[in-house]
């Protein structure tokens, strides 16, 4: 088979995106003629028709070969042209990666210092996100997240790293810890510190302080784990945080390990045209080395069988 070019692909996916050559013409700044010829040297490579049009007629219809290929292609295509147009502009090598900003804080910087021992020129464009991280990645804005959100989606495909425990927080002045089960109703009236709207672990905080009806109203909204934790410190109210945001010597804060919460799963996820790139593939090894022990419980039972890298 004759070699496909990235423009014969790239004409096919705009005729059939808008419709019609004229539109791809347009996005792609070709003569109407070229853009037909394009699709018809394709269709003489494959063997087969893709796209039905009558003479003079405006719009196009796809033949279900045609289908197929634009389902395929759709949205790979945008997220590595997008990607390609990144690396052209910026002329360095850069590897874009989200994630919470807790996760970042607390726990990449060891990750970074063995990537780098064997990238060291390449940038590590980090975006401090919890919110909207598989959509970042569809469009092109990132290679990689590291989520504690399970997104279902296979142009995302994601891989378990392990697991971590929550843990009350609150000004030791305020005494003796209650029962995990009393959590709740020790809650009722005391200032709640919590994670912006739409934040996983906010979602899991709420639900657990909202059980047997009771009503939990944030007293301070922040973005991340260090500025929660820092507003504990000043005794400002209480939180629940990832375990490892805390030292085994707090001066100031009391904590406890809440094993009545479900455990929070971290995953490992980049678009899937990226899964066997040599950078990908070392920053999976890397979290797996540094954080998986230490830090997070390793994936265990059944459930946590992820879409392999």
């Amino acid at each position: 088979m004759a070699e496909i070019s990235l423009t014969l692909i790239q004409t096919f996916y705009q005729v059939a995106r808008h419709g019609s050559f004229s539109g791809a013409a347009r996005e792609l700044n070709l003569s109407y003629q070229s853009a037909a010829n394009h699709v018809r040297r394709l269709e003489q490579i494959l063997k087969g028709k893709l796209i039905d049009s009558e003479q003079g007629a405006k719009r196009i219809s796809l033949t279900p070969r045609g289908r197929a290929l634009y389902n395929l292609l759709h949205p790979e295509l945008d997220i590595m042209l997008e990607r390609l147009t990144k690396l052209i502009e910026s002329q360095r090598s850069s590897l874009r990666v989200g994630m919470p900003q807790a996760i970042f804080f607390y726990l990449f910087p060891r990750v970074l210092s063995r990537f780098r021992e064997v990238f060291p020129e390449m940038e590590f464009a980090v975006s401090e996100r919890d919110t909207v991280l598989a959509e970042l990645v569809k469009n092109g804005s990132l290679d990689i997240c590291i989520s504690e959100r399970y997104f279902g989606d296979p142009v995302v495909p994601q891989r378990l790293l392990g697991s971590y425990r929550l843990s009350l927080v609150y000004p030791r002045s305020w005494g003796e810890p209650p029962a995990q089960s009393d959590i709740p109703f020790w809650a009722d009236g005391k200032p709640f510190i919590t994670y912006e709207p739409g934040q996983t672990l906010r979602n899991l905080s709420v639900d657990f302080l909202s059980r047997d009806g009771r009503s939990i109203q944030p007293a301070i909204s922040t973005s991340g784990s260090s500025s929660v934790k820092r507003c504990v410190e000043e005794g400002l109210g209480f939180s629940i945080i990832p375990s490892w945001c805390v030292g085994a010597e707090e001066e100031t804060i009391t904590t406890m390990k809440l094993t009545s919460l479900p455990e929070v799963r971290v995953y490992f996820g980049s678009a899937s045209f990226l899964q066997k790139h040599p950078t990908v593939q070392q920053l999976f090894e890397d979290c797996r080395r540094e954080l998986v022990g230490p830090i997070l419980d390793p994936p265990r039972g059944e459930g946590y069988t992820i879409a392999p890298l």
